[in-house]
Formats: C-alpha cells, sequence, structure tokens
C-alpha cells in the first residue's frame, strides 16, 4: 500500500466528533495520510448522524455528490460510518456510491475495511445484528482498547479532549433513534477512563469533557464498590495538569445530585449543566416518555443553584411533537421563562423510523407551525441572554483560548497587529477578544466590554 490520502467528513454530536478523531488516528497509524479535500482523496469516510431527518439528508447529498465523482475515478472508496450506517446497514450499501457501510460498534475494523476496498474493490458490512443485546465481552474490550490506542486531541481544539465514559442509551424516549443505533448503556471502567485522562494530561490537555448519551447514569461496579459520575470527576481531579472538566449530556430524569455536590466542591469540575427538557408541557413529556414533570424538571434546577449558586445551565427543546397545541407550546415558553437557562437549543420534530412516536404518532403538526414556534422560543430565550449578560461589562473572567475567530466581527482596525480570538468561560461562555494567536490552548484573564444573547466581548486584562 501507498500513503493513500483518506478524507473524513463528521456530522452530529461529540460522540461523533470523538469517533471521527479515533478512526483518524487509527488510519494514520495504519499508513494513510488525512487530507481536507474530496479532490485528493483515495477513500471518503462520512460519519453519520440520525437523530433528524434533515442529518440523513445531508448524507444522502454527500452520497449524490460521491456518486457524480466516481464516474470519472470509479477507485475512489466511500464509506459510510456511524449511526446511520447502523440503520440503514446492508440498504445503504445498496447505494451506488457506497463501498463501505459500518456501525458505532464497528470503528475499529474500518482501518481494515478501507485497505480491502482499496485493494480488492470489495463492498464490506459490519454492523451490529442485534443493536439492544448485551455487547459481549470481546466487543466491549475491541472498544476500549481501540478507545485507549487512538485517542487524541489532534482533531479537537487545543489543550482539550473528548473522553467517552459509557456508550449506548436505555432511555428510549418515543422520538429518539440513539437506543436503536448505539445498543444498551455500558459503562466504561474507571480504571481505564482514568489512565486515559492521565495520558492526555502528560501530552498538554488542559480541559477534559466526559462524554455519554446520558452521562449521569454511569456506573460501573468492581468488587464491593460501584462507580458513579461523582466518582469519576473526583478522580479526574486528582490528575496534575487538567485544569477544567466537564461532562455531557445529562438526562433529568436519573440525576443523582452527588454529582451536583462534586461540582460545588471540585475546583477543577466547570459549573455547567447542560440538561435538556424538551418540553414544558406535562402531558407532551408523557407522551414523549421523558418520566418526570415540569414542576419536577424546574425544582431540580432550584436544587442545582442552590448547591452550586454559580451554575450555568442549558437547555434542549423539540417544538411541534406529535399532537403539540398551541397550550402545550405555551407551557414550554413559560418553562423557559421560569428556568432561565444561559441558552437553549431549539429542534423541530422530525419522525425517526423505528421509534415509539413513528410508530404509534402521527406527525400532525404542520411544518409552518413548527418553524414558527421554533423561532418564537428562541426569541423568548434572547430576551432571557440579553437582560442576564448585561451584568458581565466590567467584570474579569478567565477564558480557555481555542484559536482564531472564524468571522471576526469586533474592533478589527484597531487591532490590527492581533488576530480576534475565541475563548470559553468555565460556564461555557463564548468570549471574543483580539490578542496573538500563541494564546491558543491556554488559559486568559478577559476585561469585558459587551454583550450579547450569545456572546461576551472584552480585552485581554
Amino acid at each position: 500500500m501507498g500513503c493513500e490520502k483518506i478524507h473524513i467528513k463528521s456530522f452530529g454530536c461529540q460522540m461523533n466528533k470523538l469517533d471521527s478523531s479515533l478512526v483518524a488516528n487509527a488510519l494514520a497509524e495504519a499508513g494513510f495520510s488525512l487530507t481536507g479535500e474530496v479532490a485528493d482523496a483515495d477513500a471518503v469516510l462520512i460519519n453519520t448522524c440520525s437523530v433528524r431527518e434533515h442529518a440523513e439528508q445531508r448524507v444522502f447529498s454527500h452520497l449524490g455528490h460521491l456518486k457524480h465523482i466516481k464516474e470519472s475515478r470509479p477507485d475512489l472508496v466511500v464509506g459510510v460510518i456511524g449511526c446511520m450506517a447502523q440503520r440503514l446497514g446492508a440498504e445503504l450499501l445498496e447505494h451506488p456510491a457506497v463501498d463501505i457501510v459500518a456501525g458505532p460498534a464497528r470503528i475499529p475494523q474500518i482501518p481494515q475495511l478501507v485497505t480491502d476496498a482499496l485493494a480488492k474493490h470489495n463492498k464490506s458490512l459490519a454492523v451490529t445484528e442485534r443493536i439492544r443485546a448485551k455487547p459481549d465481552e470481546a466487543e466491549i474490550a475491541a472498544l476500549d482498547d481501540f478507545e485507549a490506542a487512538y485517542d487524541s486531541d489532534e482533531n479537537n481544539i487545543p489543550s482539550q479532549a473528548l473522553v467517552r465514559v459509557m456508550r449506548g442509551c436505555n432511555n428510549f424516549c418515543t422520538y429518539c433513534v440513539v437506543p436503536y443505533v448505539r445498543g444498551p448503556e455500558v459503562s466504561r471502567p474507571p480504571a481505564a477512563i482514568i489512565e486515559q485522562i492521565k495520558k492526555l494530561a502528560s501530552r498538554g490537555i488542559k480541559q477534559i469533557t466526559l462524554l455519554g448519551q446520558t452521562v449521569n447514569s454511569y456506573s460501573w461496579t468492581g468488587g464491593d464498590r460501584t462507580y458513579t459520575l461523582a466518582d469519576l470527576l473526583k478522580m479526574a481531579s486528582d490528575i496534575s495538569g487538567i485544569e477544567w472538566i466537564r461532562f455531557i449530556t445529562s438526562h433529568p430524569g436519573r440525576f443523582d445530585e452527588s454529582i451536583l455536590d462534586a461540582m460545588a466542591d471540585l475546583p477543577k469540575v466547570c459549573p455547567y449543566l447542560h440538561i435538556p427538557a424538551q418540553s414544558g408541557s406535562d402531558r407532551t413529556l408523557k407522551a414523549m416518555n421523558r418520566r418526570y414533570t415540569a414542576g419536577e424538571y424546574l425544582a431540580f434546577l432550584d436544587r442545582a443553584r442552590t448547591i452550586v449558586p454559580d451554575i450555568a445551565i442549558a437547555g434542549d427543546f423539540i417544538v411541534g411533537f406529535p399532537g403539540e397545541t398551541d397550550e402545550d407550546f405555551a407551557a414550554t415558553v413559560d418553562l423557559v421563562r421560569k428556568a432561565q437557562y444561559k441558552n437553549i437549543f431549539v429542534f423541530k420534530y422530525s419522525p425517526r423510523p423505528g421509534t415509539g412516536a413513528e410508530d404509534k404518532l402521527a406527525d400532525d403538526v404542520p411544518l409552518g407551525i413548527k418553524k414558527k414556534r421554533n423561532i418564537e422560543l428562541l426569541e423568548v430565550q434572547n430576551e432571557i441572554s440579553a437582560a442576564y449578560n448585561e451584568r458581565y461589562p466590567g467584570q474579569t473572567l478567565k477564558v480557555l483560548v481555542e484559536g482564531t475567530s472564524k468571522k471576526p466581527h469586533l474592533n478589527r482596525a484597531e487591532f490590527d497587529d492581533h488576530p480576534q480570538l475565541i475563548g470559553r468561560t468555565a460556564t461555557d461562555y463564548i468570549v471574543v477578544f483580539n490578542g496573538p494567536e500563541t494564546l491558543a490552548g491556554s488559559f486568559a484573564n478577559v476585561k469585558l466590554t459587551k454583550a450579547s444573547p450569545l456572546t461576551l466581548f472584552g480585552q485581554l486584562a
């Protein structure tokens, strides 16, 4: 094999970003080189998301483009990996552009699958046949070994790394396809996680983000002890070199408050919580199988703010869920006003094949109403964020610098000698300021001068 070039395109969540990074590092060790251009690639891998229909449509659009390229370059290898690959399996392999289909649990096989496809021009299918069955020990060990061998910060932001603590999901929210494409919850051994974080710290990583589909349900039993996420936070806090620790995403129906105690007691644990509500209507929450009421959710936020007074909270919402009435949506607006989020993410409901909602509930909210509710909910949150963020100008905050801004828009002429940089606070606020590029990956103190609903602006202190 020569030095074939691989192009990787990734869609979806942080879990997918981590998978793409692992695959990229494994391919590099196998002798491949990465390229940012499809035109230069011998093989193209698309890491896919199935959470929303729009994400899958974008993948099919890319495959249509690659089909066109393969008409003049028939030796180009195209692989579809990730959640969409697991969901569609052999059906996806029938696409004229596709040579490889590999689900999330089969990522350790990808270097060999790519090598074989380039050499033999064969088609390969590698998915989990019984996705909800408990994975066997050999499969779990292969994934853990792959994680340990190829994890790095190379494809992420300087000084930051993602660390998976568990795989899969057992919640079965009726709108969500994740349990059917990533399988049941499996927590990784704490020793493997901590060893991985120590390795990352030795390479200069300052911030780690612990990942799980429902990260707060992490549970691993060894001997007579069961380890929880709070235990992981304590163990990670003892690692020299690690300065900030984050975790995402949490489910409000299964939240152990010892996690909040750890956040309050451990200076390295960032006071930030991403905890989706999805709706403010109890009727809709029941139809979603979320297993809490709006009142219980708001009561939890009150407890979180009592235990961690400086905590910043972000939420997710779905608008236009089947049967959502104007009254249901009004209840969601009311919850957003009461919750006083730092920010929210809003998604228009789209039915996902095989989920409870798709099987049993009619998608009866017109698209126009979904769009209107999406815009309205974001406008409500923008008002809240704008008012809340006015307290920041004049304060000096510590940020971890991520690098140069992709869209410079502040004091450009005034600071010609320094580019505009992006950093984040411990509470996950985006801060824009001018400074030397050499600050990327390090901490800086920024005096804030201006605030918008989503961004804070300032100058190096």
